[in-house]
């Protein structure tokens, strides 16, 4: 077994290596942005695939390494985790489609609500407090999950029919524009830039340049929010307009307080 990842904040990140640990802690997990990704799936017949859901979907990004390298997949064993701030409905089903296209057995699916990476929208904030206990309910339901797979019963959540209308009608027609294509983002405020270059080395779609010393960004965004969370001024945006909180995975790890 090997975990393969796509993570914008670390979120996604977290849950695939805590199952992993969970399952078999001799197994890695590695990331789609790796160079040896495809070599490390090729050499493993079971894989845990993870990526966060936006809009009730798969970031463009991830659609696109499955369709890209889709070759590597066919006969594979998938057991694909979604992580989500509020709603998933089918964010499980969204890959697993594609995969069973491709070829792929889906033997299980896990929906995982993690701190939400969107702080440029006031409506989804939490407290400190509030997050950490989202991650500590979520590792729980790792290893509840992980015991079930032992078992041959892993579970099948975002996989049904049901689950299927629930992402489609919840928020997939209402957003699709949001995941179908890439974004000219983010929104940058040339006031707050520093051109301190995080931005453009961390972005996974080189969406972002350096222009007169200054971040610009393009037209390949797929909504991960990594810039905007390692900006150390706040001087970017994506969705919203103002920067309420930045959220990357550890900021909550300090469980102590």
């Amino acid at each position: 077994m090997v975990g393969i990842y796509f993570s914008g904040t670390g979120n996604t990140k977290h849950c695939i290596e805590e199952f992993i640990k969970q399952y078999d802690n001799t197994s890695t997990a590695v990331s789609i942005e790796d160079s040896d990704v495809c070599e490390t799936i090729d050499a493993h017949d079971m894989l845990v695939f993870g990526y966060p859901i936006y809009f009730s979907n798969a970031p463009k990004i991830v659609q696109d390494f499955i369709s890209e390298n889709h070759i590597h997949f066919e006969g594979k064993k998938i057991f694909i985790v979604a992580t989500m701030g509020l709603f998933s409905g089918d964010g499980t089903g969204c890959t697993a489609r594609l995969f069973r296209k491709y070829g792929a057995k889906i033997v299980g699916g896990l929906h995982l609500k993690m701190p939400d990476c969107i702080g440029d929208e006031k409506l989804l904030k939490k407290t400190l407090e509030e997050n950490r206990k989202i991650i500590l309910e979520a590792d729980n339901k790792i290893m509840r999950a992980v015991a079930k797979t032992k078992q041959g019963n892993p579970p099948k959540e975002g996989l049904t029919l049901r689950h299927h209308m629930a992402g489609l009608f919840g928020q997939r027609l209402w957003f699709y524009s949001k995941t179908a294509t890439y974004k000219k983002k983010p929104d940058v405020n040339q006031q707050k830039c520093i051109g301190c270059g995080r931005c453009a080395a961390l972005c996974p779609m080189k969406n972002i340049d350096m222009e007169n010393k200054k971040a610009a960004s393009h037209n390949r965004c797929t909504l991960c929010y990594r810039c905007f969370g390692h900006c150390p001024t706040q001087a970017l945006t994506i969705l919203g307009k103002q920067v309420y909180e930045q959220h990357l995975f550890e900021k909550y790890t300090d469980f102590g307080l």
